[in-house]
């Protein structure tokens, strides 16, 4: 079991058409962003104009969290609106145009990968997915196994559990949890 500590000011910039994206990870680390080939990627980014248009990436499937706002959005022509925190499931090749401004949360996932979730937990979960990450929305204590881990709002912690172990988590405040399996 690998596990990877991943603070938000270490995370690497960059533009996209609306405002700033800033990558925590991208699987396997030899893919692209450009070339399109990743499995999944994990990053946060800046929305500074309305409206914007999301980026397509034909070929993924998508999780969506606002972090400071509720989200204002319109998904192939229909209007929705999400509440800060809440999680918004949608295709990478939908018509995406958000009417908010704020920093979200994104999670890509090639749709060649079927098990994958993404929820908003606190307390304790067990799993054994061979890929675990927690994204901490404010000062989290995370516990693996009984060993503790000190997050900041908006870091990311990542298992790589290939050999599938069972893994007891426990975290003191809310954190976005994600599982994929291969």
């Amino acid at each position: 079991m690998n596990i990877h500590l991943l603070p938000k000011e270490n995370s690497t910039a960059s533009i996209w058409s609306s405002g700033l994206t800033y990558e925590y990870m991208i699987y396997p680390k030899t893919a692209s962003y450009s070339d399109r080939d990743f499995v999944f990627r994990i990053s946060s980014a800046t929305i500074e104009q309305e409206p914007s248009a999301f980026t397509k990436f034909k070929g993924y499937h998508r999780y969506l969290v606002m972090l400071d706002n509720l989200l204002d959005i319109e998904v192939n022509k229909e209007n929705k609106v999400y509440k800060k925190h809440e999680i918004m499931e949608f295709s990478s090749d939908d018509e995406v145009t958000s009417y908010t401004k704020g920093m979200d949360f994104n999670w890509m996932v090639s749709e060649k990968i079927r098990n994958h979730k993404l929820k908003l937990a606190n307390g304790d979960q067990d799993c054994n997915a061979q890929i675990v990450f927690l994204f901490s929305l404010d000062t989290t204590v995370l516990k693996i196994n009984e060993k503790p881990y000190a997050l900041k709002p908006y870091d990311l912690l990542l298992i790589e559990n290939q050999k599938k172990e069972n893994i007891t988590l426990q975290f003191s405040n809310e954190c976005l949890y994600g599982i994929l399996d291969f």
